[in-house]
């Protein structure tokens, strides 16, 4: 059986045909927790899953990737283990570590699989958050695995690995991020790129209704209005990108269903901020739309 038929029938169909403005892509979607801002997107992501490619998800804090990443998985009916980047990431935090064990009264040497093993030899999904937080001379361990080789030998077992069928990789990066590094060419080149853009409008309006418990219609049309307030300001200059975070917008909303919204924006999204002046304008923008 190919990855791509591992996919719902209606999905299926829908990516057959390539329709962009089919609106039935939505209802499918809608249990993965995101519906992208278009179509074609996801019509991408899927096809270059479904055809062996590793996809890179690009987009600014907060916006969805990961959520977007969950959502495929779940379309392909597929687990998936995850790598969260760090400086500190290192060749046991991918592959796996050996620790002490007992077969017994004897004691022996177990290897405990990390995600990239346990991804390959189940055949699952691979995530790789915020990839270009990693230092440059750890990733280059995986190369083989993003490739066409799909293949890695195990530095602490010294086992060759091929990945299972299903095995596929969906990274996500934040460019310009605080502590983040450029992805060498060798590495971008293995990936196919989407870019994920914040959600707004109607689109944002879903979610919230979908995933926040908060009730009020009304309420939820201000903060709508309020997200496109942030990515304004964001875009121009005077906001940082975690401020229009969709992630603390959720968070901002959540606690509106008991405390009063100006207050929860303050914990949820102001407090976070850096800088006063930041902090000065999401409280302005907060007391515009909240009185």
């Amino acid at each position: 059986m190919t990855v791509f038929a591992q996919l719902p029938e209606g999905i299926r169909q829908l990516v057959k045909e390539n329709r962009q403005d089919n609106p039935a892509f939505s209802d499918l979607v809608r249990g993965g927790g995101y519906v992208p801002p278009d179509n074609e997107m996801l019509i991408d992501a899927i096809t270059a899953l479904s055809m062996g490619k590793n996809v890179l998800l690009k987009g600014p804090t907060g916006s969805g990737k990961t959520r977007f990443a969950e959502t495929l998985s779940n379309l392909f009916n597929q687990s998936m283990f995850n790598v969260n980047c760090s400086v500190d990431l290192d060749a046991e935090s991918l592959m796996g570590f050996k620790t002490l064990a007992y077969e017994g009264d004897k004691q022996v040497i177990e290897f405990v699989p990390g995600p990239v093993t346990n991804a390959m030899k189940n055949g699952t999904f691979l995530y790789i958050d915020e990839i270009n937080m990693a230092k440059p001379e750890t990733l280059p361990l995986i190369n083989g695995v993003l490739d066409y080789r799909r293949t890695i030998t195990n530095p602490f077992t010294e086992e060759i690995i091929t990945a299972k069928h299903g095995f596929g990789v969906v990274a996500a990066i934040n460019e310009g991020y605080v502590g983040t590094v450029p992805l060498n060419e060798a590495l971008k080149n293995r990936f196919v790129v989407i870019d994920i853009p914040y959600l707004q409008g109607e689109q944002l309006k879903r979610l919230l209704q979908n995933e926040s418990r908060l009730n009020d219609e009304n309420t939820i049309g201000l903060f709508v209005r309020l997200s496109g307030d942030l990515i304004q300001a964001v875009a121009q200059g005077k906001l940082s990108e975690d401020a229009a975070s969709i992630r603390a917008l959720l968070d901002a909303c959540d606690l509106s269903s008991m405390v009063p919204p100006k207050r929860a924006i303050r914990r949820a999204i102001a407090d976070k901020l850096d800088e006063d002046r930041e902090k000065t304008l999401v409280h302005t923008m907060a007391e515009t739309l909240f009185g």
